[in-house]
């Protein structure tokens, strides 16, 4: 079969164009003199993982479907880390005379030839995808290559007295050979975290073992032990990165670390708690070079994205987004205000912290050791000639007390609460001391938001739900055909978890004229919302049963986030 040919199938077996659509693009590679497959590359029509696919399939190479646990230790070892990590290849097994290796570029054949003239091995390459290898990388190289043996034998050659203000580059400089495995341990720590799309690194002190997580899609997995013994020069490690106080462990402490990984800079806010033992360590990991989502991206639901850019496209009035710690408000918030940002408007935020930095848009940082606190900076912005106001959150009576005014005076702003539902957000208000007949008058909407776990595509099986399942779907209400649901059942590319990704579920409450009725007469939060339902207001409960029936998640991941005791 020729190379032609071979695309031809590939295109038709992946869905990507039907025959006519194939047929076209036959047809403009004899006009314009292209190949069929440098076509298909400019028009970007397969992603990454697709294309190695197709040219391992058009050069008569193995594709295989990557995991740990294909790849053989010893082969592993023929081959050093920066060679793996920056061709992206992995050694998968020992063949007589040759070694088999996984590459994400199979076709590289002067790095084939360098291993070949190594290890004196004749290079065979079989294709896999980026994310698979990465991944093998990871758990192969960085958090094998560091033995509880090294780590126990090694020290931090650190005092507490010399090295108070010591900086990131002297850390770098002063990193000699005995140190070598703690500071290849806390890399691997960082790096493994980044390649596992995990949000947060949580160091914990405990006995025999030092426990180390990591949060991936809001939920904390286990990533690796380290002894005991050892912690407090891993910590230390990292303090010092963090621009902190090594010599200080009886109060919290805050930093960051800038680092780059696979050509991406990031961003690690580090934080340190002292408790029991040692001190706790949490990393916020911000990926400073991606760009913030569309709005449109974020809200998948026509419905929904066409109701929220009603609201904010009011020119004054507030609009609040509520829920727990973790459920995506800040980047919702953000991506409200990126379509927000034209030439045109003055947009002024106030946060705690800056999560990202946006272009064309001035962002105040809190600071309330300086009495730089939500109430003083929004006094502050009020006399910046703002149209639009973002305010990170409402916690007190003094900010709420402003932002309705800002509000009332014909600014646009926009902010965040902690409470369970939309309806929630106007009592909490009323709560914090603000009268009812100026929530009633301000507000133009509230949204409650949570975010659910989305089911792997390369792991996702259908099946029949049980009667338990039905009942907790549907209630009383159980229709005669059983629904089709899914799951994912765990592989490579999930970390064997069966979810890959986060989406928005969203309740969006638009505040009508009977609505502002029944907030000035103090009604209670469940006529409010029996009222938003009436008016076409889907709950929480229901938009997240659609994702469930959709095949979108799971119903275990909907009872996990969603509470479903009431509507």
């Amino acid at each position: 079969m020729s190379k032609t040919d071979s695309t031809i199938a590939f295109l038709l077996e992946e869905g990507v164009l039907e025959q006519q659509g194939v047929e076209a693009l036959q047809n403009e590679c004899h006009v314009g003199g292209k190949t069929l497959l440098s076509l298909v590359k400019s028009r970007k029509l397969l992603d990454d993982d697709q294309l190695t696919k197709l040219t391992a399939k058009n050069n008569g190479i193995e594709f295989v479907n990557l995991s740990s646990d294909m790849i053989d230790s010893v082969a592993v070892r023929l081959v050093p880390y920066e060679t793996a990590h920056q061709s992206n290849l992995i050694p998968v097994r020992i063949e007589k005379k040759t070694l088999v290796i996984a590459m994400s570029s199979p076709l590289n054949l002067s790095i084939r030839d360098a291993i070949t003239t190594k290890t004196g091995y004749k290079v065979v390459p079989v294709a896999a995808t980026n994310d698979a290898i990465s991944q093998a990388i990871t758990y192969h190289y960085n958090l094998e290559s560091v033995t509880k043996q090294d780590i126990v034998a090694m020290r931090l050659k650190y005092s507490s007295e010399d090295d108070t203000k010591i900086k990131k580059a002297k850390a770098a400089q002063s990193a000699t050979v005995a140190d070598a495995p703690i500071v290849r341990l806390v890399d691997s720590i960082f790096t493994g975290a980044i390649n596992a799309r995990a949000s947060d690194i949580h160091i914990e002190p405990d006995e025999p073992d030092m426990r180390v997580r990591y949060r991936v899609d809001g939920i904390l997995y286990e990533a690796i032990e380290v002894p005991a013994s050892a912690q407090r020069e891993v910590v230390s490690h990292i303090k010092i990165l963090a621009d902190m106080d090594i010599s200080e462990r009886r109060i919290p402490q805050d930093g960051h670390v800038s680092m780059e990984h696979n050509g991406k800079m990031y961003d690690l806010r580090v934080s340190s708690l002292p408790a029991i033992g040692e001190e706790k360590i949490v990393i916020r990991i911000l990926d400073t070079t991606t760009s913030l989502e569309a709005l449109d991206q974020i809200i998948t639901d026509t419905g929904d994205y066409e109701m929220i850019k009603s609201l904010i496209s009011c020119p004054y009035g507030m609009i609040l987004l509520t829920g727990p710690t973790g459920s995506g408000k800040t980047t919702t918030l953000y991506s409200m205000i990126e379509y927000l940002n034209s030439i045109s408007r003055n947009i002024v935020t106030i946060e705690d912290p800056v999560e990202y930095r946006l272009k064309g848009i001035t962002q105040v940082q809190v600071k309330p050791d300086i009495g730089r606190t939500f109430a003083a900076g929004l006094r502050s912005i009020l006399r910046q000639d703002p149209d639009i106001i973002l305010i990170g959150e409402i916690r007190d009576f003094e900010t709420a007390e402003i932002a309705v005014s800002a509000a009332l005076t014909g600014h646009l702003v926009l902010s965040t609460l902690h409470t369970n539902d939309a309806s929630g957000a106007i009592s909490r208000l009323i709560r914090l001391g603000i009268p009812a007949f100026q929530v009633a008058s301000a507000t133009l909407g509230t949204v409650a938001q949570r975010l659910i776990r989305t089911i792997c595509h390369e792991c996702k099986e259908p099946y029949e739900p049980t009667a338990d399942e039905m009942a907790a779907l549907y209630g009383d209400e159980i229709p005669a055909k059983k629904p089709q649901l899914y799951k994912g059942k765990g592989c490579n590319a999930c970390h064997e978890t069966g979810f890959k990704g986060r989406q928005g579920v969203f309740e969006i409450l638009d505040i009508s004229a009977e609505m502002k009725r029944l907030i000035v007469n103090n009604s209670s939060d469940d006529q409010i919302k029996e009222c938003a339902i009436r008016n076409g207001m889907r709950s929480l409960k229901a938009q997240a049963i659609q994702k469930v029936t959709e095949g979108v998640t799971t119903l275990d991941e909907l009872l996990r986030v969603v509470d479903v005791r009431g509507d």
